[in-house]
């Protein structure tokens, strides 16, 4: 029988949490690097045993953990992240000029087609690149060396790249997306690159429509059709049916359109899930009821699922990377909470159960179907 991994990254700490086909009994292993930022966690489609870690610290910087044996032991990378002379600054909200920086990773993403290779997100805004398993890693210099670098602003989170997607059927093309310059696409392997943020619109910026500048959360993607994108942005929900070149609205009759997370279903490309905040200033749902949203036609046309989940006093968040779905033929649904619930559904989202309680708040959730 197949089983389940999930990955969980959180504010002190990494939980590896696995169980059999049914996915109703869970063992839990960890914290692995107690008391650290883990800001995400993510197996290689090619050797699930092969997990990096992205591990972080104020104190002590940034570091890359890799394992070879599905997270029971782990080795630290040399950290060795090589700039390839993208230099200048990028203006700061008050106009005033602003270095780019090197804070942490808030997204690995291992290669599609060589287990060696995996790319990693930072902040400041940068894409970089490992071919030799996360021992060094080289920037893709195209990306903050594009013309309209000098106007990116940094989210509240910080400009961070946080969104790596891989075409599985066109190996030069990448998807990315920061917060908050906008989502952006390579066609050449990252040597080039163009902001996909047609049909995008913020309120708060000075130019509603402009072609950077945009706060998007988060983009998912089914495999399946690598040509349809959907975006939780900062509010509303899009979608994409040309690879990003422009986007629609679908938030339809969403309660609220601010969230973090999106995801979309294994099996039903049609199917996504989002969970609705109450607003960019109250980080939590609406009503104290933590509800997850599928909509079964690409949006627009939304249900509440409530099964198992708290419908009172309840005052999480759900970040931008704590939503994974695994490949089971009855497709799972993960989501990870700041009040530290792991919460699970072997149903495509009709009902949900805690896997875990009171762990710290979760950065991330992935997971691992293994045969």
């Amino acid at each position: 029988m197949s089983k389940v991994r999930v990955l969980v990254g959180t504010r002190k700490g990494a939980f590896i949490l696995t169980a059999d086909g049914k996915r109703d009994k869970w063992e839990v292993s960890g914290p692995h690097f107690g008391g650290w930022e883990m800001y995400h966690l993510k197996g290689s489609p090619l050797d699930p045993d092969r997990i990096y870690a992205s591990q972080s610290s104020g104190w002590f910087g940034q570091l890359i953990q890799r394992s070879s044996d599905g997270g029971k032991t782990w080795e630290p990378m040399d950290n060795k992240f090589t700039y390839e002379g993208v230099a200048g600054t990028h203006q700061w909200y008050d106009g005033t000029p602003h270095p780019w920086e090197f804070k942490r990773v808030w997204h690995l993403e291992p290669s599609l087609t060589d287990p060696e290779t995996v790319y990693a997100g930072v902040e400041d805004a940068a894409l970089f690149r490992s071919a030799d398993g996360g021992k060094s890693w080289q920037e893709l210099p195209g990306l903050r060396g594009h013309d309209t670098g000098p106007h990116w602003q940094p989210g509240a989170g910080g400009m961070c790249l946080h969104t790596v997607i891989l075409d599985p059927t066109n190996p030069e093309r990448i998807f990315i997306a920061i917060s908050a310059a906008g989502a952006f696409r390579t066609d050449d392997g990252g040597k080039s690159w163009k902001p996909i943020n047609r049909g995008l619109r913020s309120e708060f910026i000075p130019d509603p429509n402009a072609e950077v500048g945009h706060c998007v959360h988060h983009v998912a993607m089914n495999p399946a059709r690598p040509e349809v994108l959907f975006m939780q942005k900062h509010w509303d929900v899009m979608r994409s049916d040309n690879a990003g070149d422009s986007w629609q609205e679908v938030s339809g009759d969403l309660p609220t359109d601010f969230g973090f997370v999106i995801d979309v279903h294994a099996h039903e490309p049609e199917t996504l899930y989002v969970v609705p905040i109450k607003s960019d200033s109250e980080h939590y749902p609406m009503d104290g009821k933590l509800r997850v949203y599928r909509s079964k036609v690409g949006g627009n046309e939304w249900e509440p699922l409530t099964r198992g989940l708290p419908q009172s006093n309840c005052y999480v968040n759900v970040l931008r990377d704590a939503m994974a779905v695994d490949r089971m033929d009855e497709c799972g649904i993960y989501f990870g909470t700041t009040g530290g619930q792991v919460y699970a559904s072997a149903d495509s989202g009709d009902s949900w159960n805690p896997i875990v309680r009171d762990l710290p708040p979760v950065l991330s959730v992935e997971v691992q179907t293994l045969s």
